[in-house]
């Protein structure tokens, strides 16, 4: 078996932030999110992976190179538009030859991994296999009716009037029949050749599609608001010990903390779940929980809680920062600020500075 990672798309609901990253590197728990998805195939035993690209091709392949450091031996495929899943599907032909594989969308995070949907793709001897979950508003997803025994009967792609809760997730099993299928249907009304519309073909022509629900945690992270959640979510599976460098005698740390190589924390307190990464400094501050701070970060006199802050950025002062994503090499500055704290998204770059 192969994998398919796609790592395109344009990201507009997390902007200002992708107007330099692409989305699936965003951090959750200090790990980009397209990380996640490539740990989940390896667990699967895969080593052969292809990632699609598109804009911000080459902040992808730096932050997974050839793909040795994971595991895994990456493959390239650059998408110059978005064209849709199924296009991806297509590009990908050369890559995937004639072997079963998974496709994974890179801006999902199933932290608990997919080993149970993988095999029941090989129990139910499919030619796709569909992960679904119950949602509150399906009518803004691919939504699966399946009968008692699991077997496909339609798949809509957003539909008006939804006939289930069972919105298709970020996660779809294949045989080579989906080849011919990608090759076979026109552009939807959005212009893109959809994946659903691949899956629903295959239906129509008497292969076997099935769909299993996933009952662990997903989430499709593309709002700063989904960030916060899953980092927190991640966060919250934890289990590390009191750290035992880089922590002065006057700080104090409670809960599960991990610290990066090379990170200190100094007269600060830090309250776990938490996630400090190499070569942060953190002085004089108060900081988590449910917060994420990435690498050569340097905080001093902040007050942080709740928040994702990425790469090299400072914050400096006491204003309380709640709910905050902060992003690469910028600075947030303070005096004061009110008790109840200040929310920002903030992209890369940027200076922000409160009562200066």
């Amino acid at each position: 078996m192969r994998a398919l990672i796609l790592a395109g798309g344009s990201g507009s609901r997390m902007l200002p932030l992708t107007h330099t990253l692409p989305k699936q590197l965003l951090p959750v728990a200090g790990l980009p999110v397209l990380e996640y998805a490539v740990r989940s195939v390896r667990d699967l035993g895969i080593v052969d992976v292809g990632v699609v690209t598109g804009g911000g091709a080459d902040l992808v392949r730096h932050e997974l190179g050839d793909g040795s450091e994971l595991g895994v031996r990456i493959t390239y495929i650059h998408q110059g538009q978005p064209r849709g899943l199924a296009d991806c599907v297509r590009m990908a032909r050369g890559f995937l030859g004639e072997e079963d594989f998974v496709l994974f969308l890179g801006d999902n995070l199933l932290p608990e991994g997919i080993g149970g949907l993988a095999e029941e793709f090989a129990a139910r001897g499919s030619d796709a296999h569909v992960a679904v979950q119950r949602v509150a508003d399906p009518s803004a997803f691919g939504v699966v009716e399946t009968g008692e025994d699991g077997k496909v009967i339609r798949l809509v792609e957003k539909p008006e009037e939804p006939m289930g809760n069972q919105a298709v997730i970020g996660v779809y099993f294949f045989t080579r029949a989906v080849h011919e299928a990608v090759r076979a249907i026109a552009p939807s009304r959005r212009g893109e050749l959809e994946i659903t519309d691949a899956v629903q073909w295959l239906l129509k022509r008497g292969y076997g599609v099935t769909a299993s629900e996933y009952t662990g945690y997903w989430a499709d992270v593309g709002s700063p608001e989904d960030v916060l959640a899953a980092n927190r979510h991640v966060l919250g599976l934890l289990d590390c010990p009191f750290p035992q460098d880089g922590v002065d005698e006057s700080s104090r740390v409670t809960g599960p903390v991990r610290l990066g190589r090379g990170a200190s924390i100094v007269r600060s307190t830090v309250r776990g779940p938490a996630w400090i990464g190499p070569g942060t400094v953190v002085e004089d501050s108060a900081v988590g929980p449910w917060t994420s701070v990435g690498g050569n970060c340097s905080l001093s006199g902040a007050d942080l809680a709740d928040s994702v802050v990425l790469n090299g950025a400072g914050v400096y002062g006491p204003a309380p920062l709640r709910g905050c994503l902060i992003g690469a090499d910028s600075t947030v500055r303070s005096r004061s600020g009110p008790a109840g704290g200040h929310r920002f998204v903030v992209g890369d770059h940027t200076r922000i500075e409160l009562g200066i």
